[in-house]
């Protein structure tokens, strides 16, 4: 195994062309340039140490009465000696973070942490780059533009996240099969899975570790933060184990390969979902109740 000395610099090294950089605007050049320097050397150990001491503390604090883990001896089959593919269904913004959150509390190797994003908002305000900060301490990188005019620059993106996942110990990469946030209110419903998740499996061959999120509210958290303490809706986490993907490496790269891929591994986020539709779905807890008042009458006390 090659050591993680020799790897890290392969992914520190990619940096777009004149011409790639150009496509974008002066101010999101700027942006740019600023995230990736933050996700270099010392200074992303610098922000892993902010993420891992005061992210994870703050998450934690705002949380910690609601929130509910399963699968934690999942976290056991990851191997710190190389990256690992976080792919998990998107109900949220604040999914992955919380997520990186639990993962830093409950494991004790070293970490650097990518979220690849859409850079509307991320890297084209100041706003986008405040949050960028605040939420992920510059971890929402690298950007994808999805912008016509500046697909050249999303093909230094795609090299960097294709990098950042064949290379390097502790490198860990939130993803989101389905490519968008998904607002259908039933939680236990998924959005087609895309099949770039499964080109970045296929291409790099990282760990693969299926998370299913319920419960973080998109719409209101400040209200959510506020029912750690009044009492709210549950944030529950569930970890399955990482993958075993090698049937799918021996077919051919093929767009078809890929989607097989990307819903192969939905179906495992998918099957964590019926996890935890069998705690908490509403059914679920209305037969659990149906079950308890019958019980209840049926008991006779001398």
């Amino acid at each position: 195994m090659t050591e993680n000395k020799n790897l890290v610099p392969l992914a520190s090294s990619l940096y777009p062309s004149l011409e790639e950089l150009t496509v974008l605007s002066p101010k999101e050049q700027r942006f740019f340039r600023f995230v990736h320097r933050m996700n270099q050397g010392r200074l992303k150990d610098f922000w892993t140490w902010c993420q891992m001491l005061f992210g994870r503390l703050w998450i934690d604090i705002c949380t910690y009465n609601l929130m509910k883990l399963y699968g934690l001896e999942n976290l056991n089959t990851i191997d710190p000696t190389r990256p690992v593919l976080l792919v998990a269904n998107h109900r949220s913004f604040f999914d992955m973070y919380v997520v990186s959150a639990m993962l830093y509390k409950n494991t004790a190797w070293k970490k650097h942490l990518y979220f690849p994003v859409r850079s509307r908002f991320f890297y084209d305000s100041w706003l986008g780059m405040f949050v960028n900060l605040v939420m992920g301490l510059w971890s929402m990188y690298p950007p994808i533009f999805q912008d016509p005019k500046k697909r050249l620059f999303d093909q230094y993106s795609s090299r960097c996240l294709m990098e950042l996942c064949r290379n390097g110990a502790g490198n860990v990469i939130g993803f989101h099969p389905e490519g968008t946030r998904n607002k259908n209110p039933d939680p236990y419903s998924f959005l087609p899975a895309q099949p770039g998740a499964g080109k970045i499996i296929k291409e790099t061959q990282p760990q693969v570790l299926p998370i299913f999120i319920a419960g973080l509210r998109a719409d209101n958290l400040s209200k959510q933060v506020l029912g750690n303490w009044t009492g709210g809706p549950k944030i529950r986490i569930h970890f399955g184990a990482c993958l075993d993907m090698t049937e799918f490496y021996a077919m051919k790269n093929h767009v078809r390969t890929y989607k097989a891929i990307s819903d192969y591994i939905m179906t495992k986020v998918a099957e964590l979902g019926e996890n935890d539709r069998a705690l908490y779905a509403p059914e679920t807890k209305a037969l659990r109740g149906s079950k308890e008042e019958s019980l209840a009458k049926s008991t006779t006390y001398p």
